[in-house]
């Protein structure tokens, strides 16, 4: 990956860990402080769907911290190493645990007649797309698992043909 799509890419990251700190930290709190007396159906579910939301927000916050990591072992050179496991499944978790809570969040908005039936099967389509990031993380894992297997053979091999010559 050449040296301007590294950068590129952080700050992209950059900019998008400070915009969930901030939403973190202003928004999620101005909105559990917000005065107004709700009415309607939804009311008594307004605090569950602002942590469903924080929740969320955290999932993004993991998996842009641990792509900076792999951005960071790539630089270095060791990407191809059992360390890289490490975040490849915590980035893999994050996304599962995403897709959880949308489909929590469907579950929780879906008794009663105050919210649309097509807006929680949307919920759920966009529950099942996050599952799906999320297995082709885990098929990049594998293919990173191979990676790895072959540099430890080529390693191998290398050290077998040095001793050789």
């Amino acid at each position: 990956m050449g040296q301007l799509a590294v950068l590129a890419l952080r700050a992209v990251l950059v900019t998008l860990l400070a915009g969930s700190v901030f939403v973190l930290a202003v928004i999620v709190p101005a909105m559990l402080l917000d005065t107004e007396d709700p009415s309607g159906e939804l009311s008594h579910l307004r605090v569950p769907i602002i942590v469903i939301f924080a929740l969320g927000v955290v999932c993004a916050q993991t998996v842009l911290v641990c792509v900076w990591r792999l951005l960071t072992m790539m630089r270095r050179g060791t990407v191809f190493s059992h360390a890289a496991f490490r975040y490849v499944d915590v980035i893999t978790g994050a996304f599962v645990a995403a897709a959880l809570l949308v489909f929590a969040l469907g579950t929780i908005l879906a008794p009663g007649e105050a919210v649309a039936p097509g807006v929680v099967l949307l919920l759920g389509g966009v529950g099942l797309g996050i599952l799906g990031v999320g297995l082709i993380v885990l098929v990049l894992r594998m293919l990173l698992a191979q990676a790895v297997a072959r540099d430890v053979e080529a390693t191998a091999l290398r050290a077998e043909l040095d001793e050789v010559i």
